[in-house]
């Protein structure tokens, strides 16, 4: 094997998010940038000679190349084998299950999620673990020290691979496996859901639309739905994977995947709508005449689990993320299970989920997801849904609204302000945590605050111990609003805030949300001075 030592230098701006390295592509596009950051999480790994990696990412331009070099390091590090996604499509819920299945060491997983894709847009790469989940903050702590001050990278001659072609080859010492991006994923999916259920509620003429937004979950898609499940021909739109998503961002939410939500609303419109994001990790859940937002689909997939049979069981425990509604923590209550609050990112679930104390995980950011991989899973969120109808015979509606009967119901809604200027979204939650502290007693727009804090977050499993994790107002009765960064943009910084109310009385379920959420709305602005600080009279996206 021919292995070559390139000199190179270091970039500042390597720094891991939760969810990976992410920037635009002109960025990825220097010299040595992508080179650099994948032998920086090389470096910071040990035992990996000799073992497999897995490498996909979402068909998003800029994928093949780096496809391409990742293959070329990894074999100049030592890896004894790569599993690549035919075409270089591997969705990151299929690619954990891979890791899983095959016990590779790792592997890399080339996506900016929901971010727009094309040639000045976004481009990312992050490295998941062994157990086929997200490195843990210790370890991107470790590839960012090392990306400072990275002085080579190493390389093999393999030449250009033929990633189009299903099958094995050998080079420079180490096995290139190309597989069918779709089928160990479609597997481990009919083991969890009862697909004959399924099959019978399609031929009795329930019609769906799934929206693959021209991002990765299309093959998925077209193979599980419509050629396993048989449904119609054309239930899995926009099903191509394109490098610009069409030149749409690839984001389910009422936003972006508007066209669907609008279609399933109709009048004759469609009985069920779903979405997924650019690496189909994401899900978006419509019912014709109901949107269920993603912390009332985990909740009432939670309160329905043991309906599908690899849950029949029943559930170990729910996990969901600090900003996320309360909705599955009255569901986890009636169970008797486990609830477990954490930081905004699903490597954070991966330790409970390791330990068998968490079961269902979810997220506000449109992310469900189980114990069979450790990624959330878009698709997956999708065919438990189509589990659940199947069993009980109601529509989404029903489902929901039966829900809200029984445990009452959380208001919720996410204001982002994107692209703000940094040191104004900084400044605006430096004064926040400076007023924290007198903030308890005291009456915003009316309603008086109960408690405040920066929310921090003890591990049950590592003892590790996460700060900064986002601002807390909680008022008396339940509400509560929540600010925080995210990290998961490439500009400037979003802002979200998070907006919630608990009301048990069903008599006022059915208030638009917006209308409902007025007045804690206004107590965000009051608290945050949000106009002032971003200089924006609305949000960007309102979910």
């Amino acid at each position: 094997m021919t292995t070559r030592t390139i000199p190179t230098k270091p970039y500042g701006d390597q720094k891991p998010g939760t969810s990976g390295l992410r920037k635009k592509v002109p960025v990825f596009q220097q010299e040595n940038y992508a080179e650099n950051f994948i032998q920086s999480v090389f470096d910071s790994l040990e035992g990996f000679e000799g073992k497999t990696l897995v490498i996909g990412g979402d068909g998003r331009y800029y994928n093949r190349e780096v496809i391409q070099k990742a293959i070329a390091i990894a074999a100049g590090n030592g890896f004894g084998g790569v599993i690549v996604g035919q075409g270089g499509i591997l969705s990151t819920p299929a690619a954990s299950n891979l890791i899983r299945k095959r016990q590779a060491f790792g592997g890399l997983i080339l996506s900016a999620s929901h971010n727009a894709g094309g040639p000045k847009e976004d481009f990312g790469i992050k490295y998941n673990a062994s157990n086929g989940g997200p490195a843990p903050e210790k370890m991107t702590d470790a590839i960012y020290a090392r990306s400072k001050v990275i002085d080579r990278y190493l390389v093999a001659d393999v030449g250009d691979i033929d990633i189009d072609t299903i099958g094995s080859v050998e080079k420079a010492g180490m096995t290139i496996e190309v597989v069918d991006p779709v089928a160990d994923y479609a597997e481990l999916m009919e083991s969890l859901f009862d697909f004959a259920a399924i099959r019978k509620l399609f031929a009795s003429g329930f019609r769906m639309s799934f929206d693959a937004m021209h991002a990765v979950t299309g093959p998925y898609g077209k193979d599980i739905l419509e050629k396993r499940l048989g449904a119609p021909d054309g239930t899995a739109r926009n099903f191509v994977p394109l490098e610009d998503f069409g030149g749409h961002h690839p984001d389910p939410n009422l936003v972006h995947a508007h066209e669907l939500y609008e279609d399933v609303m109709a009048e004759g419109g469609p009985d069920f709508g779903a979405a997924s994001d650019g690496d189909g990790d994401r899900n978006m859940i419509v019912g014709h005449g109901l949107f269920v937002t993603p912390s009332d689909s985990l909740a009432v997939l939670a309160a329905n689990a043991t309906l599908a049979p690899g849950y029949a069981g029943g559930l170990a425990g729910i996990a969901r993320s600090m900003p996320t509604s309360g909705a599955a923590d009255r569901v986890a209550e009636k169970l008797g299970i486990g609830m477990y609050e954490t930081p905004t990112g699903w490597k954070f679930f991966g330790n409970l989920l390791d330990a068998g104390m968490a079961t269902l995980c979810g997220e506000e950011s449109f992310g469900t997801g189980s114990n069979h991989v450790r990624e959330k899973d878009g698709l997956w969120a999708v065919l438990f849904w189509l589990n659940v109808i199947a069993a009980r015979g109601q529509s989404v509606k029903e489902i929901v609204t039966d829900h809200w009967a029984t445990y009452g119901r959380n208001y919720y809604s996410r204001h982002d302000y994107e692209e703000v200027e940094s040191e104004r979204a900084n400044a605006l939650m430096s004064e926040l945590r400076g007023k924290l502290a007198s903030l308890p007693g005291s009456s915003v727009n009316g309603m008086k605050v109960v408690s405040a804090d920066d929310f921090a977050y003890h591990d049950p499993v590592d003892g590790s111990v996460s700060e900064q994790q986002g601002v807390r107002v909680l008022f008396e009765g339940g509400s509560r609003v929540v600010f925080r960064l995210s990290g998961t943009g490439t500009s400037g910084a979003t802002l979200r805030v998070y907006i919630e109310r608990y009301e048990p009385d069903t008599s006022k379920h059915d208030i638009p949300t917006q209308a409902a959420l007025a007045e804690l709305i206004a107590a965000a602005e009051e608290l945050a001075g949000i106009r002032v600080h971003t200089g924006r009279e609305k949000p960007t996206v309102i979910t």
